[in-house]
């Protein structure tokens, strides 16, 4: 009698492990599923050039972005970068904005707008932050963008009362990704964007990913050699080896920071982090985190 019973209850156990496995054998089908099917959706999209804009405005005048942002005033800084602060703005016609103005009293901000300018006027791409126009003069140089209401990923990542899950850091990513397989392969001269980071990627009302922030970016030129040389530093902690000890900037770069911003999104993990010292790099940390290996 207990050879039976024990025998049943086994058989039982067994049946359930089996339908455990087939539960978790489905779960990953329908998630590995629902990733291709966005990949071929994105890889689709990402074909076709975005050619709209949020609205059609001639140059806006200083004085117009000044009222749109109530004078500059701190209460609407979006963020600040090394040679420039972003604020938001409305303009009378209610149009939302955000106003990039760059510093001109440091060196390099200059060079930093005309740069900007330069790529983001003939580059567009429904994951690269939208030019409106802009306001530049001999004292005063600014870039009109696309208001991105739910922020950067950065903030997504870091804030206490804020949440990614999994399905939306994936989408998220694939956004990022389509961004640069325009930028590298999708335009006549390829883009290098120097430094891809989560305070660089914004979300818009619809969490969509946006690459922003062209302002060290480089132009590698038709037919030119696949690198240029400069001497202009990214962020620490996602600049690629190459680039960091020698100045030279390849496509490769850009690959290697979007490794670095991609294990970023799912640890909730910064490259600096105090944790990362000696040989322990975030790189090291995540393939120890799996000793199976990651293909």
């Amino acid at each position: 009698m207990p050879n039976q019973i024990f025998r049943e209850v086994e058989k039982k156990n067994g049946a359930h492990k089996f339908i455990y496995s087939i539960r978790i054998g489905s779960l990953l089908a329908l998630t590995v599923g629902y990733a291709v099917l966005r990949l071929r959706k994105t890889k689709k999209n990402a074909s076709q050039v975005d050619v709209s804009l949020v609205k059609e405005h001639e140059r806006i005048s200083y004085y117009e972005l000044e009222q749109a942002t109530e004078g500059f005033n701190e209460s609407n800084l979006l963020g600040s970068g090394g040679f420039s602060a972003v604020y938001k703005g409305i303009l009378k016609d209610g149009t939302l904005l955000a106003a990039k103005v760059f510093n001109v009293q440091l060196e390099g901000a200059f060079k930093s707008f005309d740069m900007e300018c330069e790529i983001l006027r003939n580059l567009r791409h429904r994951n690269l932050t939208k030019v409106i126009t802009s306001c530049s003069n001999l004292d005063f140089k600014a870039l009109v963008l696309e208001y991105m209401p739910n922020g950067t990923l950065n903030k997504w990542l870091y804030s206490h009362n804020l949440f990614l899950n999994l399905l939306q850091r994936l989408d998220i990513m694939i956004d990022v990704a389509s961004a640069m397989e325009y930028l590298h392969n999708g335009y006549s001269t390829p883009v290098v964007h120097c430094d891809l980071k989560p305070s660089n990627v914004m979300l818009d009302q619809d969490m969509v990913g946006h690459v922003s922030d062209f302002g060290i970016a480089k132009l590698l030129g038709a037919g030119e050699a696949s690198f240029v040389q400069t001497r202009t530093i990214a962020t620490i902690g996602y600049i690629a080896p190459e680039y960091g000890q020698d100045g030279i900037v390849f496509t490769s770069c850009d690959v290697y920071s979007f490794g670095i911003l991609m294990m970023e999104t799912f640890t909730r993990r910064r490259p600096s982090d105090e944790i990362f010292t000696g040989e322990m790099s975030i790189q090291r940390w995540v393939s120890d985190s799996f000793p199976s290996g990651i293909h």
